[in-house]
């Protein structure tokens, strides 16, 4: 365990002690029930915005067969993610095609950050605190946000549970147990207390432990058949969040701590031979701990002001040992990131019909590790935004204008990149067609036609600068253009079968330029980081979203269809000119039905992803089949009072596909979950 103490058997010692409270409990039972049935359900849905954008959260959140977060964004159209297998398996976001690093992803407001690679790994992220996620293409229609939301082609945004509480009750407590396939047991607990008429707090933890073991089937062309089991594959981790929530007149602002702990095994890609035949023994260890905060207030009727702050540390221990297995090289590499980040944003409105914003932010990123020769590299960032929101009748027209100056410095004389100074703008606009609203005591509708052009940019990671060997300090950034037409149409009946119907359609196109790509120089063995790339993307993203009343029972079904091309045009004089980019299928398309009836309620989702390459030379070699996968989840809740259960049983890959998402990692087969909690 390299020196760490662990506690595995404590969280279930928790869990039963806190249990005894359900019978010994002599409050009014029925408030964490309303709470929850009070919070807003979402699935993925249309909403009224000026630029795109998806919902899952609620109950039509909690329903869903995933694992984390990563599993849940997958059913946003337009989304890939990037999945090494397992449940400890690194998993990455990529949206339209644009890749990882061009994909903001922020927690409770404020951005994630990995200057070391760029990265967010969202298989760490559970959904037991989650309340709701959203994706948006561009950036969100608010203007009174940070200078850091408008610097992301594409952003998710995971908002953790606010705590409501109904009448005189002065506490939720949610304690909840999972256990499952591959020896997986995941206790947890969630405390809201109310301090005052203003100001709550929070305390979310929950640890998990499996193996990570499964059966797999691989097939080699002129080599093997053989079924296996994917070992080194086990996670042991510990998340821990605390809050505090206070209203203000005409404001709000909130406080968090989080901790995430953990030790995962890689167990690599199952491309080995005998001796070690599909074994991989490397390990890593993973510290994430932040603090940040956040505070917003209405100073008069004319003018707002929002401020957000953090301090983060990361640690990573990664660990190859050749002791272990024999086909790899001796690594033992430690990274630590330090980070700290300051926001202030302004909103003024002058009239009713405009608003502006000025947002500034700041932030210091460090990076410290063991490597030879490593340049310790330090980063400022100062970002300003400028922004108008304009509403005039049946249109809305947003434009915005984000300045990024970025300032390195490295221990070692000339070895820092250059300064960076990038103007990019944002034009968004929507139009609601005249005689489309209509409103009676029977039926409402709605359609409104949008676009965007935006001009974004991504920096150069630390790794594509510094990392000994194969960085290039003189890489430039890299830059996306994008274009965007859609509408959106909804229409709602309050009786009848069909209930509502919400429709999304949006076209894309994209251009990545001075891609960053990795290129061998004149030596072969020797690779270096360039401005190399080219691609052009388009493609069409749809949504549907229909809510049904079957007698009692009421039903709701959402699905999403992506047609993407992505087209690598970075060498005209290669044969592979034009062809598809790895991993970028041209056919997606993703169902969720959910249904309740009384304290039951089921939900079914499936996902199908078409054929693609595993490289930019699309070849027969390089050919991946298309894959799909079924989950269904049934749950029952039981009213004890004072308590509440909840159970949940889950099955994931009902048809025991064999797939691969990245070539070489294969996925799990068939899986159970069960899933207790009960709700005081």
């Amino acid at each position: 365990m390299n020196g760490r103490t662990r506690h595995p058997r404590l969280a279930c010692v928790v869990f039963l002690a806190l249990a005894t409270l359900c019978s010994k409990a002599s409050v009014n039972t029925d408030t964490l029930t309303s709470s929850i049935d009070e919070v807003t359900v979402m699935a993925p849905r249309v909403r009224r915005e000026i630029i795109p954008v998806q919902q899952l959260g609620g109950e039509a959140l909690q329903q869903l067969a995933v694992h984390s977060v990563a599993d849940a964004v997958r059913y946003f159209a337009g989304v890939q993610i990037k999945d090494y297998g397992g449940i400890g398996g690194l998993k990455t976001v990529n949206v339209r095609s644009l890749g990882t690093n061009h994909t903001g992803v922020f927690y409770d407001g404020v951005q994630l950050g990995n200057a070391q690679n760029g990265q967010i790994d969202l298989g760490r992220f559970s959904l037991d605190n989650m309340e709701a996620l959203q994706l948006y293409n561009g950036q969100k229609s608010t203007i009174h946000q940070t200078a850091k939301d408008y610097g992301s082609a594409s952003a998710v945004y995971m908002q953790t549970r606010k705590p409501l509480f109904v009448g005189d009750k002065q506490y939720h407590i949610n304690i909840g147990m999972k256990a499952g396939s591959f020896d997986t047991y995941n206790p947890s607990i969630l405390w809201e207390q109310r301090l005052s008429e203003k100001v709550s707090a929070q305390v979310s933890a929950e640890y998990m432990s499996t193996s990570g073991e499964y059966k797999f089937r691989y097939a080699k062309k002129n080599g093997y058949d053989t079924t296996a089991v994917r070992k080194n594959g086990d996670v042991k981790a510990l998340r821990v969040e605390t809050a505090l929530f206070g209203t203000l007149h005409r404001g709000e602002w909130r406080a968090k701590v989080y901790l995430y702990d953990s030790e995962r095994g890689f167990p690599g890609a199952v491309v080995r031979e005998e001796p070690g035949k599909f074994r991989h023994q490397d390990r890593q260890w993973d510290t994430s701990l932040f603090a940040q905060g956040s505070w917003r207030k209405g100073l008069t009727d004319r003018y707002s002001l929002l401020l957000n702050g953090k301090v983060a540390y990361d640690y990573l221990h990664y660990l190859s040992d050749p002791r272990l297995d024999v086909t790899t090289m001796y690594t033992d590499n430690h990274y630590r990131q330090t980070e700290a980040y300051l926001s202030a944003s302004h909103l003024y409105s002058p009239l009713s019909w405009m608003s502006l914003s000025l947002a500034n932010d700041v932030q210091y990123n460090y990076l410290d590790a063991n490597l030879f020769n490593f340049v310790y590299p330090t980063r400022w960032t100062a970002l300003t935004s400028l922004a108008t929101n304009i509403s005039a009748g049946n249109l809305s027209a947003q434009a915005s204008l984000l300045h990024t100056f970025v300032d390195d410095h490295t221990r070692m004389a000339s070895s820092a990149a250059g300064n960076k100074s990038v103007f990019t703008p944002t034009i968004a606009l929507s139009y609601k067609i005249p005689g489309s609203y209509q409103e009676s005591t029977t039926h409402n509708s709605e359609l409104v036609l949008r676009t965007f052009y935006k001009r974004i940019f991504r920096m150069p990671t630390f790794n594509d600068l510094y990392y000994t060997f194969i960085g290039n300090k003189a890489l430039k950034p890299e830059y996306t253009t994008q274009y965007d037409i859609g509408f959106t149409y909804d229409y709602a009946w309050d009786r009848g079968l069909l209930r509502a119907i919400q429709w999304q359609v949006d076209g894309y196109y994209n251009v990545v330029e001075d891609k960053i790509v990795a290129m061998p120089t004149s030596n072969q063995f020797r690779w270096t980081m360039m401005n190399f790339g080219l691609c052009h993307i388009w493609g069409i993203d749809t949504s549907v979203k229909a809510q049904w009343q079957v007698g009692k029972a009421a039903i709701s079904t959402t699905g999403t269809y992506t047609f993407n091309r992505a087209m690598d045009h970075t060498d005209s004089t290669s044969e592979f000119y034009g062809g598809q980019l790895p991993y970028i299928p041209w056919h997606a398309f993703s169902t969720i039905v959910s249904a309740s009836y009384g304290a039951w309620s089921a939900n079914y989702s499936f996902i199908y992803t078409g054929e693609r390459y595993e490289a930019s030379a699309n070849i027969p070699e390089n050919y991946s089949k298309p894959w799909y996968t079924s989950d269904l989840s049934l749950t029952r809740q039981i009213t004890l009072r004072p308590c509440t259960l909840r159970l949940t049983a889950e099955v994931n890959n009902l048809f025991n596909q064999q797939y691969e998402v990245v070539q070489c990692y294969p996925m799990p087969g068939t899986n159970f979950k069960i899933k207790l909690n009960v709700i005081l």
